[in-house]
């Protein structure tokens, strides 16, 4: 920042400047859509207005009603920060939050500031004076006032303020993206722009410790911020990893010494490496980490004889243990009783599911971190693995669509011809999907 407030004299030992930048991927679209704002219409006042609200002051020409709604945002997202990180905000955060560059007279925006937001993008300048462990930092934002840049550099200034750090880039960019996309309403879910969702979809995945460089590159680009706003958004909310994530957070926040991603993760690496790429491969608006979280810790068995293994299946979770191990080439019996709905507004239906085959019960098998292809199963029948491995079963629907559903099929398993045949459960729910069928599979994919 160009000035600062004096401080106690006893305090200061140094004083250090920090930039934080963001680089959206809406920076990356073309010139005329970077500086559409100041080609807009009439809509947007003239000057520059003060606004304030319990953690912010915000200067922007934005018009006020949506100045106060950015104002709302900030506050929602700030309290939810606030609340995982579990550290109030002790300093009100200033924003200059830009509409139309034009609207701002000449020496308003801080000279630094002024290549970001000519470029559509953001960044958080941060003064700091420390002495030991003690120290006292201001930040402010400067911000095109496009959705989610003013969230992304709010927490920036955050951090600085409340830790006097942000931690490594990878840390440090990638929960500033989850601060921009957090929702306060299904919070856990995907909320990312679509661009980020093709790209991370059509791309090869970066590996992990790629993201994790803990020095920022020469050129960092918003396709770099997209890898490592993954990464946090798998850690935060999957079930597996979040009871890690936040201590590491603080501990690379708060400075700790010796603590590192490899540190936290290294024991379990594989099992974030597959959750990781199964994220990527599935990922969609709407996906959520925590209801598609693997079972690591299931336990599972071969059958013995003509004995059966019972399960329950819940229609709102990805794949589910079936606490099965299964053989290559072996052909096991099931039948599945109950029914679920695949939305809350859709009639029950049996684990047939409907014509389109959504609802339908759906296998696979694991083994050594590898997937076998899908398969499909139903009410009642059979079906031959394609390899040795641990059966894993879930409802049939879009990966985006599962947090509605509801209901619970009970199924039970054993290896085909042997002992007692399964009993046929009884047709219940809404069935449209035709008689169940032996499913006989024969490709093993990574998919």
């Amino acid at each position: 920042m160009a000035h600062r407030r004096s401080l106690s004299q006893s305090l200061v030992s140094c004083l250090g400047v920090v930039l934080l930048c963001v680089v959206l991927p809406h920076a990356a679209e073309s010139a005329g859509q970077a500086v559409s704002r100041q080609a807009a219409g009439p809509n947007v006042s003239v000057g520059v207005t003060d606004y304030r609200s319990k953690n912010f002051l915000v200067h922007t020409d934005l018009p006020s009603a949506e100045a106060q709604r950015l104002l709302a945002r900030l506050e929602t997202m700030l309290g939810h920060m606030t609340r995982y990180w579990g550290r109030p905000n002790r300093k009100i955060v200033e924003c200059y939050v830009v509409d139309r560059l034009t609207n701002w007279p000449t020496g308003a925006i801080d000279p630094r500031a002024l290549p970001s937001i000519r470029a559509n993008a953001g960044i958080t300048l941060s003064g700091i004076l420390t002495r030991g462990n003690r120290f006292s930092a201001k930040s402010r934002v400067y911000s095109v006032s496009r959705r989610g840049t003013p969230q992304h550099e709010a927490v920036h200034a955050y951090c600085m303020q409340t830790f006097g750090r942000t931690g490594p880039v990878w840390y440090s960019e990638g929960m500033a993206e989850v601060g921009n996309y957090w929702r306060e309403k299904d919070s856990k879910a995907v909320h990312c722009n679509a661009i980020v969702v093709n790209y991370l979809r059509r791309s090869k995945p970066k590996a992990i410790h790629e993201i994790v460089q803990p020095r920022r590159p020469p050129r960092d680009s918003w396709q770099n911020y997209a890898w490592r706003w993954a990464l946090c958004h798998l850690l935060g909310n999957n079930p597996n990893y979040a009871p890690r994530f936040r201590p590491l957070g603080l501990a690379l926040l708060t400075g700790k010494p010796g603590v590192n991603f490899q540190r936290v993760y290294g024991p379990v690496s594989r099992e974030v490496a597959f959750e990781y790429l199964f994220f990527l491969q599935h990922l969609e608006r709407g996906f959520r980490v925590d209801l598609c979280s693997w079972d690591w810790k299931a336990k599972y068995r071969i059958p013995r004889g003509g004995s059966s293994v019972t399960m329950l299946i819940l229609a709102g979770r990805g794949w589910q243990p079936s606490r099965l191990r299964v053989t290559r080439g072996g052909q096991y019996a099931y039948s599945a009783k109950g029914t679920w709905k695949t939305g809350s507004e859709e009639q029950p239906i049996s684990a047939d599911g409907r014509k389109d085959k959504t609802g339908r019960l759906m296998g696979i098998i694991f083994d050594d971190y590898t997937l076998s292809k899908p398969f499909e199963m139903g009410t009642y029948g059979t079906f031959t693995s394609p390899m040795d491995g641990k059966l894993l079963l879930r409802c049939r629907d879009r990966w985006n669509e599962i947090a509605d559903n509801s209901g619970t099929i009970k199924l039970r398993l054993k290896i085909a011809g042997r002992g007692k045949p399964l009993p046929r459960p009884k047709q219940t729910g809404q069935q449209d999907a035709g008689s169940s069928k032996t499913a006989t599979l024969k490709k093993r994919t990574g998919s």
